[in-house]
């Protein structure tokens, strides 16, 4: 079964990574399954790793820039293909999230409600398209759901406001009203486990005896019986189940020296051992125990710069096998077999997505799956037989199309594709590149260029990602689209602290925020750009949510003359104040919050020195900022203190909040709103291309600058 996804957010979330790295599964098909809430969409699988180059894989003249040049180079909007409405690139897919009912006779898939454009579960057979709306959610749409393991129920967690408390839903496929499982104000739901070997029941995290930690809850579906399975003694960030569905495994962090430690126990009697022990500057967790629950499948860095998928002895943690591992990049998605816990295959990427496969029979199915389309596919769902797939297919310039494959026939049938609108336009390609920053490091970015367009002299986009814990990817992007088509270069930069290729870079990026190497790594990738010939020097905006907003802020702060303007969405201003208002369930990462970023609440010149509060007064150009009212984890303080800074130094700012938004915007008429401000607001300043200024019926929108 897929792990629950998640859509409309932010491609990732300040310091959400440190959570996620914990999270028992790695990939869409796992033994017991544990549905994460709040992880970023899983890319889809590649076709094979792109090849490597420092230097840029266009035509690139390294040209200084002048006005005329500028100029000139306007000529190729004229030529550039029809303009995308922001309703098609941002508004809700037609069809999306396909999952296949455990036992294979009905399809559930996410799509908007035809009354309120607000999505919803649909569910239909798998041999007819006799699809019906099963949830009835009027608002914020549902964007994270699973069939429960009897094929009866659909499960789904939705929060309110973007609170992030979510809860967790149990829902009638006759459509009669949801079932809150976890009816408890102010109480998150996180870690939801289910095995197909145990349907009437499913394990489910809850803060509820105590705000910073989630003890683990045994629910029966049936009758919504809720017990206590196991307590957290107030370390354990996450939990691994055993062939029995019994908790066998605790993943803490320790809260002096923010080491990771995984420790297990023979049974739910028994008392808890430690087994292995990652010291901070380490990665490394649990993926699952074998069969017979003597032995785990572990990654681990230790003793090697990336990670390595081990099996572990479970009681003395002797190594007993290396199963994959790549020098270049950590391990990546794992599938495993349910039935025997066997690795079946594992993932890695660098600047694309290419498997190892373990077990021989996945080789053909995987090589039929590469005729259906030239594209990364994904398995994103199955069966309990393990004879039926729901595969994703995604491209760097189109829509995501899905299939339903039978593993007996090696026959794949069509199911749809997300947006369909979008395949009557021309759509930019993502190229992979490797940058150098200033010390040598080799840094894996992302080019897309206007389609049509030469790469000389564009105006650029500095697209950063947030985490910082996290990576750019290849494939699909709607923003990346709507930048290209509009006739910007996009730069997504995998700048040091970025996971996935190895601990010496993530952490080169420790103690490195605003004035550090991380900023820096953004500054030579926006020259890179300009000694290509790529980028107009004069026309650079850098534009990023949560962390990316934090380096929107620095860029403009700390490097006033490289951009021309900036988008901060959701991002932090003030890093001590952003520390002291963190989520309560933050607490047991804390001590590695400190060491990667620093000890900004006791060390007030690291704070001035890296806060862009600070330095309101040096930023020379427009800044936009947007702002979800109930964000958890960057609050509203964070853009009231620079736009506040900004505003009593004479300097002026757009400010839009959203009241009834968290950490990014899910609701559409927020989105189009906020994106026909941001595309007027770069239009204006880079020159690019616009649609007029939507009047948005349904945003929640305030206007917090003076007009």
């Amino acid at each position: 079964m897929a792990q629950i996804s998640q859509l409309g957010r932010l491609r990732s979330a300040t310091f959400h990574t440190l959570a996620c790295r914990l999270q028992t599964v790695r990939g869409s098909r796992s033994t017991s399954r544990q549905l994460p809430v709040l992880r970023r969409i899983v890319r889809p699988v590649p076709d094979g790793a792109a090849s490597i180059s420092s230097k840029c894989r266009f035509q690139c003249k390294a040209a200084a820039s002048s006005p005329s040049t500028a100029a000139d180079s306007q000529g190729y909007m004229a030529s550039l293909p029809e303009l995308i409405p922001l309703k098609i690139l941002f508004g809700n897919p037609e069809k999306t999230s396909p999952n296949v009912s455990p036992d294979g006779k009905s399809l559930a898939y996410l799509a908007p409600s035809e009354d309120k454009d607000v999505l919803n579960v649909f569910v239909r057979s798998v041999d007819s398209d006799d699809a019906r709306m099963v949830t009835k959610d009027e608002l914020r749409g549902i964007r994270q759901f699973s069939w429960t393991e009897d094929s009866q129920y659909i499960m789904y967690l939705q929060d309110v406001g973007g609170d992030e408390n979510f809860h967790l839903y149990l829902q009638p496929l006759d459509g009669k009203p949801a079932k809150d499982l976890t009816a408890f104000d102010g109480v998150r739901a996180q870690n939801l486990v289910t095995d197909k070997h145990f349907p009437g029941e499913v394990l489910v995290g809850l803060n509820k005896r105590n705000p910073q930690v989630f003890d683990m809850y045994r629910i029966k579906l049936e009758t919504g019986e809720l017990t206590l399975d196991t307590e957290n003694p107030g370390d354990v960030l996450g939990w691994l189940t055993d062939a029995k569905f019994q908790i066998r495994g605790a993943i803490s962090m320790n809260p002096s020296d923010g080491a990771t430690t995984f420790r297990t126990r023979e049974g739910v009697d028994s008392e808890w051992k430690e087994l292995m022990t990652w010291p901070q500057e380490e990665n490394g967790g649990p993926v699952a125990f074998t069969k017979d629950g003597k032995s785990v499948y572990v990654q681990s860095s230790l003793g090697y710069d990336t990670t390595r998928l081990l099996q572990v002895d479970a009681v003395t943690a002797e190594e007993q096998k290396v199963i994959a591992y790549s020098d270049k990049t950590d391990i990546g998605r794992v599938m495993m077999n349910d039935d025997t816990r066997e690795v079946e295959a594992v993932s890695f990427n660098y600047l694309r997505r290419e498997w190892k496969i373990l077990d021989p029979a996945l080789a053909e199915d995987f090589k039929q799956l590469e005729k259906v389309q030239d594209a990364e596919f994904s398995v994103v769902s199955e069966t309990n037989d393990q004879r039926t797939w729901i595969v994703t297919f995604s491209r760097d310039n189109g829509p995501s199309a899905s299939y339903i494959y039978n593993r007996d026939t090696k026959k794949a049938e069509f199911l749809f594709v997300t947006q369909p609108a979008l395949s009557k336009y021309q759509l930019s390609n993502m190229r992979g590149e490797v940058i150098k920053a200033r010390d040598g490091l080799e840094l894996p970015a992302y080019l897309s260029l206007p389609v049509g367009a030469e790469p000389e002299q564009l105006p650029l986009i500095l697209n950063v990602h947030g985490g910082p814990w996290a990576r750019d990817a290849w494939g699909y992007r709607p923003d990346t689209q709507w930048f290209t088509n509009r006739g910007y270069a996009v730069l997504q930069v995998n700048y040091r602290g970025s996971t996935g290729f190895g601990k010496s870079f993530l952490h080169a990026g420790d103690a490195e925020w605003g004035v550090g190497a991380m900023q820096n790594d953004l500054t030579d990738s926006v020259e890179w750009a300009v000694q290509q010939g790529i980028a107009d020097p004069k026309r650079v905006a850098i534009f990023g949510g949560s962390y990316g907003g934090y380096a929107c802020l620095a860029g403009l702060c700390f490097t006033p003359d490289l951009y021309a303007c900036g988008v901060d969405i959701v991002g932090p201003s003030h890093v001590s104040t952003l520390f002291q208002s963190i989520p309560s369930y933050w607490a047991p990462m804390k001590k590695q919050l400190v060491h990667r970023v620093g000890d900004v609440e006791n060390d007030q010149e690291l704070n001035e020195r890296i806060s862009p509060y600070y330095h309101a007064d040096k930023i020379k150009v427009p800044l936009l900022i947007g702002q979800g009212a109930n964000d958890p984890r960057v609050k509203q303080a964070e853009a009231d203190q620079i736009y506040n800074a900004m505003k009593a130094k004479g300097l002026s700012a757009e400010y839009y909040l959203y009241k009834d938004e968290g950490h990014g915007f899910a609701r559409p008429p927020n989105k189009f709103d906020f994106y026909s401000r941001v595309e007027q607001f770069l239009s204006k300043h880079l020159g690019g291309r616009a649609e007029p200024l939507m009047k948005v019926e349904g945003s929640s929108v305030v206007v917090m600058h003076e007009s």
